[in-house]
């Protein structure tokens, strides 16, 4: 699947029909986004119900809400997903389904990547020790921590024998210490949606994409649904230094959701989503090709404990956060010199797609030659205000 040849049947779920779709979409005549819900062939606007993707989950039932909304289409979903994959702004097309939540991520979630995380920090974001280094750490470390539950006295052991052995780490603290890590990905309305490319900084090179399932949790941090996301990472920078860790993740379109946002249901919930296979393809115009996968059931911590670290009485969100749970993914396969391992070109294709939440696809861009993210809180409430003028007008 490319952006632009991808078959907008391949971008909703398998189960489509019985899906309860909700998104943001750029409506052309208003000059503006809308929240919308897609059935079948049918794009449905939603701004009459709520005037934010926020707003509308705060309801009590958003679900029968939008069901019930869902009376007369506007759009048709296939012109706008075609849209959507060939980046034309003249046209309806899809934006990332969140607009006022924060975009929170949580980091070291899958022991396979904790590995990699520990072997950038020990690579000092030096790709050609890469390999080097995968040994010695494999070697140490061995299977068995890969069993361990974080927080727990078998953890604590773990930890001790790990600092005897000089190989304690910030990022094996976070893997199986008591805490995880929650961060903020980037700044609310940054994302960037399906088919819009996704950034890469000049300064990196050493990076790679991130499968995640995302959550889509309200102001009293109630799960309502769920997304995909792709948390872009700069291996490199991140190596080099903790410490860097916002300039290694938020940067110009470095942040992707989509396509849409799955609300839970009878036949969807938050126990679906835990047993999710999320596949990962990258697609280069020099015809190079990567596959991966990432298992949520073979996530370390339950959704609700992250939730947890997230939301409570330490930090709250009043217009909801959405929430990505880590990756196992963490490519080692060598793309250019032997023992440097994967990282980006510009013009790779990313695809990322599970069977209930469909397909999230995204070309590969310099962030500095991307689109200037320029819609921000101002733009958007003067734009509510014109439409509730309009609405006004007319009545």
């Amino acid at each position: 699947m490319t952006a632009r040849t991808a078959s907008p049947a391949l971008v909703l779920p398998e189960d489509a029909e019985n899906a309860l779709l909700i998104g943001r979409l750029w409506d052309v005549e208003t000059s503006g986004p809308r929240i919308v819900a897609v059935r079948g062939g049918d794009v449905f606007d939603l701004q009459h119900v709520a005037g934010t993707v926020s707003e509308l989950l705060e309801r009590p039932d958003p679900a029968a809400d939008v069901r019930s909304a869902m009376t007369m289409a506007r759009w048709n979903t296939a012109d706008v997903l075609e849209a959507s994959l060939s980046q034309d702004t003249s046209r309806p097309h899809l934006l990332a389904p969140v607009d006022l939540q924060v975009i929170k991520a949580c980091g070291v979630t899958f022991v396979d990547s904790m590995i990699e995380r520990v072997i950038e920090e020990r690579c000092g974001g030096d790709a050609g020790r890469s390999a080097e280094m995968r040994d010695l750490v494999g070697r140490a470390l061995g299977g068995s921590i890969g069993d361990v539950r974080p927080g727990s006295p078998e953890a604590a052991e773990a930890k001790r024998v790990l600092i005897a052995e000089g190989l304690w780490s910030q990022y094996l603290e976070v893997g199986i210490g008591p805490d995880p890590e929650v961060f903020t990905k980037a700044p609310v309305l940054s994302s960037v949606g399906l088919g819009a490319g996704i950034g890469i900084p000049s300064f990196s090179s050493w990076n790679n994409p991130e499968p995640e399932l995302v959550l889509i949790a309200t102001s009293t941090g109630r799960v309502v649904g769920a997304t995909l996301g792709n948390d872009v990472n700069l291996r490199d920078v991140e190596g080099r230094s903790a410490l860097l860790l916002g300039k290694a993740k938020d940067n110009n379109a470095s942040s992707a959701l989509g396509p849409l946002i799955r609300l839970f249901d009878d036949a969807f919930t938050l126990e679906t989503v835990r047993q999710e296979e999320i596949l990962l393809r990258v697609e280069g115009a020099d015809g190079y090709q990567l596959e991966g996968r990432n298992t949520v059931a073979r996530i370390s911590r339950p959704f609700e404990e992250l939730v947890a670290a997230t939301f409570g009485r330490h930090h709250q969100y009043p217009d909801g956060f959405a929430l990505f749970t880590g990756t196992l993914f963490a490519p080692t396969q060598d793309r250019d010199v032997p023992g440097q391992g994967f990282t980006h070109r510009i013009g790779d294709v990313v695809t990322i797609r599970s069977r209930h939440l469909g397909a999230l696809v995204n070309t590969v861009g310099a962030a500095e030659e991307l689109p200037e993210w320029r819609f921000g809180l101002q733009q958007l409430f003067r734009y509510l205000a014109a439409q509730e003028q309009a609405t006004a007008a007319v009545s």
